[in-house]
């Protein structure tokens, strides 16, 4: 630490989201090469050597970084379509199209959501990616490699449907892998990608799509693989009224219990949305510790429902934010669903006690550490932890008149990002990426976008 250069952050309001939920009004950060070195009142301590940059963070708060725990990248390209419609709906809509992706799409649209995403805020993203139609290539590498130029951390949620339109699925026939195919691939990218280490830029879970496009042999064998190599799971699980009800016609059990049987409830699961859960389905996941992505403004855009996040939270189920695929949160940002998040869960049955902003910050921070398995290393600013923070300028016409800065940040406006940093290298300044050019991701979505279409519309 003493001989690692140093970046000190000083006069501006800090909230940590430690345990104690610690916030100073005036205080500083210091960093030191990738980790926290110290966080406090007032002025950094005196006598501080290589100190490389000083930011003097008056009129801001300071938050531990973004943590996105559920998202589809490839879908900035098919963004705007199939509006008006509920899940099954969109995806019988969308899989057609979604199946004709390539590996130069994929990259294009991987840029598109991390830029996005970092320049909001978001330091720890992940992407469920799920769509490998026959012979588009590395679509694995492109991802894992336009997080790696971005600068963010990441996790990769290899994805896999192996239940087509022929075996009663949804995805073209097309669009999935064997059995057999998809493990061993989804083997390959963990040898290939995944980091254990404390500091891990990349790591990479076990991601069978969902219920209704994956068998239960590739559920259960994908369980015993993440378990066999050491990595986490993760999945969609009772998004909508319709899976609740195929799970029942299937398998004769809802959701829950289902996963259960497979082997996919524990500490080192995680699943997107958890819309339609009852008491004992909350029970089951407070009891296995399963963590739970909410995805506010998807839930919303498809009509899913509203998510017992209240409920979860008291019972100690593990709850962190999703972006989830911009084709059903067209803005991509993350930020955004702090906001929300709290206000569509004070739309359900606990009103106006349902979240407040500090819990609305520690769903978007230390709880998506928590579901990522990450909450020892990042989620709150602390000394020994990775130096992941984000630098929000308040002090402008949108915020300036709300005098608690994280009400400022939660029921506020969209706020400005001054500065970011993830592993104490700095990727945004004054809400401009640093480490890729934004015009030209820009300029490559829109034509990937355009070429996707164009195929489709070929069948």
């Amino acid at each position: 630490m003493a001989a690692a250069q140093r970046i000190v952050i000083e006069n501006g309001a800090i909230a940590t989201v430690d345990a104690d939920d610690t916030e100073y009004a005036s205080g500083h950060v210091v960093l030191a090469g990738n980790r926290i070195e110290s966080v406090g009142a007032g002025k950094a301590p005196e006598g501080l050597e290589n100190v490389a940059h000083r930011i003097d963070a008056s009129g801001h708060l300071v938050t531990p970084g973004l943590i996105n725990t559920h998202h589809h990248f490839y879908q900035w390209i098919t963004r705007g379509l199939a509006t008006d419609h509920n899940l099954f709906d969109w995806l019988v809509a969308l899989y057609p199209v979604w199946a004709r992706i390539d590996e130069p799409m994929v990259r294009a649209a991987a840029q598109g959501s991390l830029a996005m995403m970092a320049r909001g805020g978001v330091t720890t993203a992940m992407d469920h990616h799920y769509v490998f139609p026959h012979g588009s290539g590395d679509l694995s590498d492109a991802i894992i490699g336009a997080a790696r130029d971005m600068g963010v951390r990441f996790t990769l949620a290899r994805g896999s449907m192996d239940r087509s339109e022929k075996d009663g699925g949804l995805p073209p026939d097309f669009a999935v892998e064997t059995l057999d195919g998809a493990l061993a691939a989804t083997e390959e990218t963990v040898r290939q990608h995944h980091d254990s280490s404390f500091d891990a830029m990349t790591q990479v879970a076990v991601a069978p799509c969902s219920p209704f496009s994956v068998s239960t042999e590739l559920l259960r064998d994908g369980a015993q693989l993440a378990r066999r190599l050491g990595v986490r799971l993760h999945t969609h699980g009772s998004e909508t009224v319709e899976e609740e009800k195929f799970c029942h016609e299937l398998f004769g059990m809802g959701p829950t219990d289902y996963f259960e049987s497979t082997g996919w409830l524990g500490e080192d699961v995680w699943m997107a949305h958890c819309v339609h859960m009852n008491d004992s389905d909350i029970a089951a996941f407070a009891r296995t510790r399963t963590g739970v992505a909410h995805c506010p403004s998807s839930n919303a855009r498809l009509a899913a429902g509203i998510a017992r996040v209240p409920d979860m939270l008291a019972a100690g189920v593990p709850v962190g934010l999703g972006v989830d695929g911009t084709a059903s949160n067209e803005s991509g940002e993350l930020h955004t669903e702090l906001r929300n998040a709290l206000l569509i869960n004070r739309l359900g049955a606990h009103k106006e006690a349902a979240l407040n902003a500090r819990q609305a910050l520690r769903l978007g921070t230390y709880g998506g550490a928590q579901v990522l398995g990450r909450a020892a290393e990042t989620g709150s600013l602390e000394p020994g932890k990775l130096a992941d923070l984000v630098l929000w300028k308040l002090d402008t016409l949108a915020h300036a008149s709300i005098a608690d800065p994280v009400t400022a940040l939660v029921f506020g406006a969209a706020a400005p990002v001054t500065a970011s940093f993830v592993n104490g290298r700095q990727i945004v300044e004054d809400g401009r990426l640093l480490t890729v050019d934004e015009d030209a991701i820009a300029r490559s979505t829109r034509d990937e976008a355009r070429r996707l279409a164009r195929i489709a519309a070929q069948g």
